[in-house]
């Protein structure tokens, strides 16, 4: 066969769904012939040359600093240049990469030049999804894969770009996304992995927690709205592990309903799914305990581009004045999780988001029916302290010239958890709004451990307001507009033109 996938030669277009259109033509030609080679490879076939096939490229190209006027964060490349990135999977990015291409050739008045790249598309990553055309390989024709096609290549997909370490050689083109697309397409491989579900059920407003009895919580308010034809709340399906699509009871049932099976145990960090046909719906997943969950996880759901994520969580009440049940408004965070401490070095401050801070605020006082003092005295907004040490109360404290209770006293933290500063940074890090309302549940510098008693009562009484809460924040965020969630906080004074 034929070693290397046809090539586009990189052509202008002025029209931004022409220039997605061809993107989706070499991408699908390039795909087919990967899976051609490779099911020859397995049925045993001498298949010759290396077989290989490259990625679309977008290349924009600027003489000026002048831009139309652009209100948004996004949408305009920094200066004069030559810019680029590789683009993968314009089936899933369709809507994403024509409001990219529309806000480039809107602001610049340039074309957009679209063709083959030289990066190579990964075997692996050309596979449909459920497709493991490599597992029936022996284990010598498994050795000699990589004589005959490209495997990934972490060389290609690290986050310089996102981490504001990329810089160019001389004559080398800058970036035009935060993300390669092998690097976006190496963690939709990872989001099928941890969370069961198809990255193309994930939406666009995310909930993380790191309870099961929120998950338990959600799981039965998605098939409440399921049955609820009458609210016109506008979600059209609600989506478990395993790919389970319960279709709202006025919606026919799709193709893709059928291929769902419950997993005979849930994944790492389950998923679930409140869809919207705009892709504006809920998506909420169990991270688990920690922060490297905290991390793994938004590293890999920042490549769908998300709008916004809130942490809804459990934590320590660290004042003397706080309750059990009442909830935490984070506006600042003292990292001492360290999981991003390289990437993202301790001493990047982590600002509160304005319409996020105000979402979460108005929704807790929707959900209650609370206001002014009632609702101040429910609700205490400040510093939130995320450890990677669970046990943190049993370090030694007396003598010791520093330890976590001290410096959690001078940072003014008024709750501790092992999560939500992780959470916020990587929103900061990869540019994706970002919020956190924790619920108090124990205080242990007073003496109020977690039992199994006073835990369970607090859940059942809690879970619920709290859930209601986190998802209204985001109905609220939604209904005003993402052009004006998307702030200038998060972008660098040299950034990419993409969101």
């Amino acid at each position: 066969m034929n070693g290397h996938a046809p090539h586009f030669d990189v052509e202008d277009f002025a029209d931004p769904a022409a220039a997605l259109a061809r993107a989706h033509e070499i991408y699908d030609l390039a795909v087919e012939h990967l899976r051609h080679g490779l099911q020859h490879y397995v049925d045993g076939a001498d298949i010759g040359r290396h077989v290989r096939a490259c990625y679309p490229l977008l290349r924009v190209r600027t003489d000026t600093v002048a831009r139309a006027d652009s209100r948004l964060s996004y949408g305009f490349v920094a200066g004069p240049g030559v810019f680029e990135t590789t683009l993968t999977r314009p089936d899933l990015f369709a809507d994403y990469y024509l409001e990219q291409f529309r806000l480039l050739v809107q602001n610049h008045g340039v074309a957009l030049q679209v063709g083959s790249s030289t990066q190579p598309i990964p075997v692996h990553f050309a596979l449909p999804e459920h497709d493991y055309l490599e597992g029936h390989l022996g284990p010598e024709r498994r050795r000699l894969l990589r004589d005959h096609f490209d495997l990934p290549d972490l060389g290609a997909m690290d986050d310089g770009i996102a981490n504001g370490t990329f810089e160019p050689g001389p004559g080398e083109p800058h970036p035009l996304a935060l993300f390669t697309a092998p690097r976006v397409d190496y963690s939709l491989h990872r989001l099928r992995h941890y969370t069961g579900t198809r990255p193309a059920f994930f939406q666009n407003f995310v909930l993380f927690t790191n309870y099961q009895f929120y998950i338990d919580e959600f799981i039965r308010l998605g098939h409440e709205l399921m049955a609820d034809t009458a609210s016109g709340h506008g979600y059209e399906a609600f989506v478990e592990p395993g790919n389970v699509v319960t279709r709202r009871s006025d919606l026919a049932p799709q193709a893709e309903d059928a291929d769902g099976t419950p997993p005979p145990r849930l994944p790492q960090m389950p998923a679930y799914h409140l869809v919207r046909g705009d892709h504006a719906g809920i998506t909420m997943v169990n991270i688990g305990v920690g922060p490297a969950n905290a991390k793994t996880i938004t590293d890999h759901i920042a490549v769908l581009r998300p709008h916004a994520w809130i942490m809804l969580g459990h934590c320590a009440g660290l004042r003397n004045s706080q309750h059990l049940g009442d909830y935490v408004l984070a506006h600042g965070y003292v990292r001492e999780d360290h999981v991003l401490d390289e990437e993202l070095p301790p001493w990047v401050p982590i600002p509160p988001l304005a319409e996020v801070q105000v979402a979460l605020e108005a929704a807790v006082a929707e959900v209650t029916q609370l206001s002014g003092y009632e609702l101040k005295r429910l609700m205490r907004t400040g510093t939130v302290a995320s450890t990677d040490n669970r046990n943190w109360e049993l370090l030694p404290s007396h003598g010791m010239s520093s330890s976590p209770e001290r410096r959690f006293s001078q940072s003014r933290a008024v709750a501790l958890d092992m999560e939500s500063a992780t959470i916020a940074a990587n929103g900061f890090r990869f540019r994706v709004p970002y919020g956190t309302l924790l619920c108090v549940s124990d205080k242990p510098l007073h003496g109020e451990i977690k039992l199994p008693g006073m835990a369970d009562k607090f859940y059942r009484e809690r879970v619920d307001q709290h859930l209601r809460i986190g998802i209204r924040a985001l109905e609220q965020l939604r209904e005003q507009g993402v052009d004006r969630l998307h702030s200038r906080k998060l972008r660098s004074f040299a950034e990419v033109a993409f969101q």
